[in-house]
């Protein structure tokens, strides 16, 4: 049995990211061999990683771990909610497992690693005919969650289980030596309660944050609309207690990469969210510790509208707009070259003094700036 987490205890081990190492960022912009402000969002990106590793200029990102929280929902099944059945999620933790996903593909790229968490996905892998890592199942909480549009998602006890076990997770990667984490996601219909949490928490009418997930067809849509409704009044009185939410419209995967989020804070670790499942889990662990978000960055702007209203009120932007709904940490990792060159233009670019290059005239009257680019 899982001791009951002291939420209030583990907000106030979170603190806001290093005020001295971000004004020192700022500092070093002004003497950089560019006008002021010219490179824009890199600039911000740069402030960011400085104040979170608590130095300037930001050391390189070198040890970028993705951990796919992976886990089957109930509704998929009993409301059919997505394009795709039950059954894929199991078959894409192996994909994750041969490195043949979308997810390995362009971690390989960044040089990041994968590490995929069943947390409740509905299959027995050697039935399969597979064979897995202890590490992917360790932690698995249960097979699927309850229908949430009727049911709990999970107890109480197991809604515990899985929030602590994506503490234990964090603290194993960071300890293990990660220097940014992405938690990435695997899990027909987890669009449907995390954009019933989003809805809630966002104070969102249900219409207004379902998308077309997988690609579904309009009559899908409706069922996954009235699904998210039925949640969002079973829950509606929940708000003020995140583990009670995720446990009864939430799931294992959700509340174990809540737990995860909570606790990269907690160990003064960055985060680059993903879409729709990590942006809900991300509104959750703020109501567990709102000082969190100061170590959280936004990958993708994703397709589903409930991603874009949990962003607005955690005040994030995302970095990169391509049109992402795949989930898995992809739009993450697409982001994750711009996060570099933000810390690479801080620590690497040439002040003023050191090339020779005049700043600007002394005589420039108060908001004057260049005409056009340099």
């Amino acid at each position: 049995m899982t001791d009951p987490i002291d939420l209030e205890a583990l907000s106030e081990r979170v603190v806001a990211p290093d005020e001295d190492a971000l004004e020192a960022a700022k500092a070093r912009h002004l003497i950089l061999t560019k006008p002021t402000g010219a490179l824009g969002r890199l600039e911000e990106l740069s402030l960011w990683l400085s104040s979170v590793q608590a130095v300037c200029p930001p050391r390189p990102l070198e040890r970028v771990r993705v951990v796919v929280f992976a886990g089957d929902h109930g509704i998929a099944r009993t409301a059919a909610t997505s394009a795709y059945p039950p059954e894929v999620t199991a078959q894409m933790v192996l994909n994750f497992l041969a490195g043949g996903a979308a997810v390995n593909v362009l971690a390989r790229q960044n040089g990041a690693t994968v590490r995929v968490v069943d947390m409740s996905v509905d299959a027995d892998y050697v039935e399969l005919g597979a064979t897995v890592p202890d590490e992917v199942t360790r932690y698995r909480v249960r097979r699927s969650s309850g229908s949430i549009d009727r049911e709990n998602a999970l107890t109480r006890e197991e809604a515990e289980q899985a929030f602590a076990a994506g503490i234990q997770i964090a603290d194993e990667e960071i300890d293990g030596g990660a220097d940014l984490l992405i938690p990435g996601d695997m899990g027909i219909g987890n669009t449907t309660p995390a954009s019933a949490i989003i809805g809630l928490l966002a104070s969102q009418d249900p219409a207004s944050v379902v998308g077309r997930g997988t690609g579904i067809d309009d009559l899908t849509w409706m069922r996954k609309t009235a699904a998210v409704r039925d949640a969002m009044r079973r829950a509606r009185r929940l708000k003020s207690d995140p583990i009670e939410l995720l446990a009864t419209i939430g799931g294992a995967d959700i509340a174990a990469m809540t737990g995860f989020l909570v606790q990269a804070a907690v160990r003064k670790t960055p985060v680059l969210l993903d879409g729709i499942v990590s942006s809900a889990a991300a509104l959750v662990a703020h109501r567990v510790a709102w000082r969190s978000t100061g170590w959280w960055q936004a990958g993708s702007r994703s397709t589903e509208p409930a991603q874009q209203a949990a962003l607005e009120r955690l005040s994030l932007q995302p970095i990169v707009d391509y049109g992402l709904r795949l989930g898995e940490g992809t739009g993450a990792l697409i982001a994750l070259p711009v996060l570099v060159a933000a810390g690479a233009i801080l620590r690497e670019m040439a002040t003023f003094e050191q090339a020779g290059v005049s700043d600007r005239a002394s005589n420039d009257h108060p908001g004057d700036e260049p005409a056009g680019d340099e």
